[in-house]
């Protein structure tokens, strides 16, 4: 198996895996931070989505005018790394607009990596650097656990708002 296949493969199973949790809560629940809590379903799916876009494509390569329609410039700063659950109130982004950006997002780095250069992947990502990868192949295998590390968060979420776990 190909080092692109293989990371391309964990980053499906992650979206798979955090899928299930999210399709689990009800939209109208999505902006609920719990009792206790410090998040809600909405940051963390709208998180996960630029996470994605960053790692996945705009570090393998530069933005295009498609990437607008992909995933708008308010979503990258209402989702980015320095925002906040509160962020996104102000933002304008419903529950159906998130999910949609989570999907478009997941669907054209399938799409779109396969026929990625093998020797691209051992050079520097492009744009920002990350503390915990220096090649663009690292994004990609870093980019499922940091789905994952997310994922778990939903997860408590949900047992928060009251659901039972999914195993």
């Amino acid at each position: 198996m190909s080092r692109l296949r293989d990371a391309l493969d964990q980053i499906d199973m992650a979206r798979r895996y955090n899928r299930e949790r999210v399709d689990s809560v009800p939209a109208a629940e999505w902006f609920v931070t719990p009792p206790g809590g410090v998040s809600h379903v909405a940051w963390q799916v709208g998180h996960v989505a630029f996470a994605e876009y960053r790692l996945c494509l705009e570090r393998l390569r530069p933005r295009t005018p498609a990437d607008e329609a992909l995933i708008p410039g308010g979503f990258i700063k209402a989702f980015g790394r320095d925002s906040t659950p509160e962020s996104v109130a102000g933002a304008g982004f419903d529950a159906g607009q998130i999910r949609a950006v989570f999907d478009r997002v997941h669907e054209r780095v399938m799409d779109e990596l396969p026929t990625y250069p093998d020797a691209d992947l051992d050079l520097p990502p492009l744009g920002m650097s990350h503390p915990w990868f220096s090649t663009r192949l690292g994004g990609l295998r870093y980019a499922p656990l940091h789905e994952m590390i997310h994922c778990g968060q939903i997860g408590l979420l949900r047992r928060m708002l009251g659901r039972n776990p999914i195993w």
